[in-house]
C-alpha cells in the first residue's frame, strides 16, 4: 500500500516539497512553476526517459555484482576441491596446511574486495531508488489520479525509501539488513576469516581449545570490522530530501 495520503487521488499540493527543492538549488530563489501548470511539450517523455535510464543503471549495477559474487563463490569452491584432493594424496601434513593458508588468504582478499563493492552498490541502489521516487512524485503532480495505483513511494526520505523496498509491507530494518546480499557475503567472509585464523594457530602449535578460540575470534572480529565499514558507507544524513513524507497531524 502506498504511503500517499488518501486525498492524493483528488488533488496534490506539492508546493511545500517544491519549495524545499528550490531552497536546495538557489538560496532565496523564486519557487519554480508546478509541473501541472507547465507548458513544456513532451514533459512526461522527459520524465519517463530519465526513469528508464535509472532502471537501466540499477540493472547493470546488480548484474555486475551478481557476476562478481558468482566468480568469488566459484573460486572458493575450487579451492575446497583442490584441498580435498591434496588431503587424499598427501594427508594433512605441512604441504596441506601451507596450501590451505594460502588459499584461505586469497579467498579472504577476494571476498573482502567483493564485499566492499557490494556495500557501495547497495548505497548506489538506495540513491537510485530515491531518484525514481522523485520521478513518481512528478507523475502524481502531473496526474494526481494516478496516486492510488502506485505501490512504490513518491517520497525520497528514509521512510519513502523503505516503502519502495518493501512494496508497501512493513518490514523491520534488521530483517532488511540480515536478508541483504551484503550481509550474506559478510557471513561467508567471516567463515573464511575464522578458518584462516584457526589454520594459522594450528601451524603455530596451539592446542585444540586455543585453535577454536582463535578461529571464533577471527571470524567474529572480521564480521564486526566489516559491519563498521558498512555503517560508514551508509552513515550520514541525506541532505538532498526534496519530497519528504508528510507528517501526520
Amino acid at each position: 500500500m502506498s504511503d500517499v495520503p488518501p486525498s492524493a487521488g483528488r488533488s496534490v499540493d506539492p508546493e511545500g516539497a517544491t519549495e524545499g527543492a528550490a531552497e536546495g538549488v538557489v538560496e532565496g530563489a523564486a519557487d519554480p512553476p508546478r509541473l501541472r501548470d507547465s507548458t513544456t511539450p513532451g514533459l512526461p517523455v522527459y520524465l519517463s526517459t530519465e526513469h528508464w535510464s535509472l532502471l537501466g543503471t540499477r540493472s547493470m549495477t546488480w548484474s555486475e555484482i551478481m557476476s562478481r559474487i558468482t566468480i568469488y563463490l566459484t573460486v572458493v569452491s575450487a579451492f575446497l576441491v583442490v584441498l580435498a584432493l591434496t588431503a587424499q594424496a598427501t594427508g594433512f601434513g605441512t604441504p596441506f596446511r601451507v596450501m590451505a593458508v594460502g588459499f584461505a588468504s586469497a579467498a579472504l582478499v577476494m571476498g573482502s574486495l567483493t564485499a566492499i563493492r557490494v556495500n557501495l552498490a547497495s548505497r548506489e541502489d538506495a540513491d537510485l531508488i530515491r531518484a525514481m521516487n522523485r520521478l513518481r512524485h512528478a507523475y502524481v503532480e502531473l496526474a494526481p489520479e494516478l496516486a492510488p495505483y502506485l505501490t512504490a513511494s513518491i517520497h525520497d526520505d528514509t521512510r519513502g525509501l523503505l516503502q519502495t523496498y518493501s512494496l508497501g509491507h512493513r518490514r523491520h530494518l534488521v530483517l532488511h539488513v540480515v536478508g541483504s546480499t551484503a550481509f550474506f557475503l559478510m557471513v561467508v567472509n567471516g567463515i573464511v576469516a575464522g578458518t584462516l585464523g584457526a589454520l594459522i594457530a594450528d601451524i603455530a602449535g596451539a592446542g585444540t581449545a586455543l585453535v577454536s578460540v582463535v578461529g571464533a575470534l577471527s571470524g567474529v572480529g572480521y564480521v564486526v570490522g566489516h559491519m563498521e565499514i558498512a555503517r560508514r558507507v551508509f552513515a550520514g544524513p541525506n541532505d538532498d530530501e526534496r519530497f519528504p513524507t508528510p507528517t501526520p497531524h
